[in-house]
């Protein structure tokens, strides 16, 4: 079933279209990058409303199960109208977890004399489950950000400030192929590493753990790894913590399999990690559902349910507050076959 097929059968017996608003789920439906319009699925037929600045794109790249309809100025409404009136459409599905009050305002104006019904997440519970396509872009995304690691391991130099390291992982990943950046990348070092997100400082790089969580954003889908080197000589310390963070990491990545919930994963780490001493120190869940967002269901963590198709990431970590802390990420595929690691870049220690 295409994508488009699979929303048509979600859809529940009350509606007859859905208006998509979100531009991500847009993406997800018709393969094209925009930022305003609408997508309309109806039972039959589906379109893609877009103005003159996208006209010309729109026709190339919209999927081909997609109408291309342009709008201008006063005739948006009309053209809407008259395609749900073609369509038997009485009853509209909206998303009601991300359209605005002020957006869903517009849209009972733009849509006068039809009713608009709320759908809640309908797309994002397809997109948890991922088609060879989609996990095709982000093994790409994936690799342009191990080829940014291996790059920034012969830039990091005691010269160099986290933001340094920071624009130069973006920079490189941008020449090789990223669209964008997953989200704002995470280089922290020495007391600042405690922090799972800390923002990178203008400061030299401290000696101990210095950790970079970052990703690629490759034809609209995400990576996400996290690596910690350490700068300097890493003492016993410092070797046990990357030790203990290793081995909660291996050992949850052996484990992990279909039907078993996100707290059954979790609690394989965490116990490592507890029973090493540092409990109270591992304070996120082990990871969560990556895609064209950043952070999807379904959660590595509580009564979540891992299933097959879905592509989640693996990282524990240890903080120590105002000393130090370590993370090591890695992205899951559960395939029909099992679990796949997308992740292929070293975990081994390295003094810098």
């Amino acid at each position: 079933m295409t994508r488009r097929e699979k929303l048509v059968a979600s859809f529940p017996e009350n509606i007859d279209a859905i208006i998509v608003t979100n531009t991500k789920n847009q993406r997800y439906l018709t393969g094209f990058d925009y930022t305003d319009g609408y997508v309309i699925v109806t039972r039959e037929k589906a379109a893609c409303f877009t103005d003159f600045r996208y006209i010309e794109a729109a026709k190339k790249e919209v999927n081909k199960e997609y109408g291309v309809i342009m709008f201008a100025g006063k005739n948006t409404s009309s053209l809407i109208c008259d395609f749900l009136s073609d369509n038997h459409v009485k009853n509209i599905g909206f998303e009601s977890v991300s359209l605005a009050y002020d957006r869903l305002s517009s849209l009972q104006k733009l849509m006068p004399g039809f009713e608009l019904i709320p759908v809640g997440n309908l797309i994002e519970k397809l997109r948890i489950f991922k088609d060879p396509e989609e996990v095709e872009n982000i093994i790409t995304a994936q690799r342009i950000a191990e080829k940014a690691f291996e790059h920034i391991l012969g830039y990091i130099s005691p010269d160099v400030t986290e933001i340094d390291v920071a624009l130069e992982l973006e920079f490189f990943m941008r020449k090789n192929g990223a669209e964008a950046t997953s989200f704002s990348t995470i280089a922290v070092s020495g007391s600042a590493s405690s922090m799972p997100h800390g923002v990178p400082r203008n400061v030299k790089l401290e000696k101990g753990f210095f950790t970079m969580d970052y990703g690629a954003l490759y034809n609209g889908y995400c990576s996400d790894m996290t690596r910690t080197v350490v700068i300097g000589k890493a003492d016993a310390d410092i070797k046990k913590v990357y030790n203990t963070v290793l081995r909660a990491q291996t050992e949850s990545l052996a484990a992990f399999r279909a039907g078993m919930t996100g707290g059954e994963a979790d609690k394989v780490a965490r116990d490592i990690i507890y029973g090493e001493g540092y409990e109270g120190c591992f304070g996120h869940s082990l990871g969560h559902g990556v895609g064209m967002d950043i952070h999807e269901s379904p959660r590595v963590s509580g009564d979540d349910i891992l299933k097959t198709g879905h592509v989640i990431t693996c990282e524990p970590g240890i903080y120590i507050e105002g000393k130090y802390g370590c993370r090591i990420e890695d992205m899951v595929y559960l395939s029909e076959n099992g679990p796949v690691n997308l992740t292929n870049c070293p975990k081994e220690l390295i003094e810098l």
